[in-house]
């Protein structure tokens, strides 16, 4: 079995979902592995991975509508606000989200689904710097 593992970096800048799956998929086409799992890890609390409908950008509107419904940016009852009104509701969105996903690799390739997408989440409303950990095993 082969291990491989690199570190990617992305730029979000601002609240809202961007799509990855390209980057993630010339990691994976980098590993060598023809058949095996594909690991993702964002090494942050507020900011998350999903997998979602990547043809239709309505669909990932309507999440983060939801996400503004029901995950409130400073509310008062928050005691955790050191970095603003966004800081604890990120933390929350990201506890409703995922950390880690993890992917089948099929023919050295990502085997999603048609309409799947892999989006890094971003929960805060500033500009950040995020790392994303590849880790793709098999053989």
């Amino acid at each position: 079995m082969k291990t491989w593992q690199t570190t990617l970096t992305f730029d979000s800048p601002r609240r809202g979902t961007f799509n990855i799956t390209e980057e993630i998929c010339r990691a994976v086409a980098q590993s060598g592995v023809t058949t095996g799992l594909c690991h993702l890890f964002i090494q942050h609390t507020s900011a998350s991975l999903i997998i979602t409908e990547n043809a239709d950008p309505s669909v990932r509107r309507d999440i983060e509508y939801w996400m503004r419904k029901n995950v409130l940016d400073g509310d008062p009852n928050y005691e955790h606000n050191y970095e603003g009104d966004d800081d604890m509701s990120g933390h929350i969105r990201t506890l409703l989200t995922e950390t880690s996903l993890m992917v089948p690799v099929t023919s050295g390739r990502l085997n999603l689904g048609t309409w799947q997408g892999i989006f890094l989440y971003e929960h805060r409303t500033g500009r950040f710097r995020r790392k994303v950990v590849v880790t793709v095993q098999g053989e």
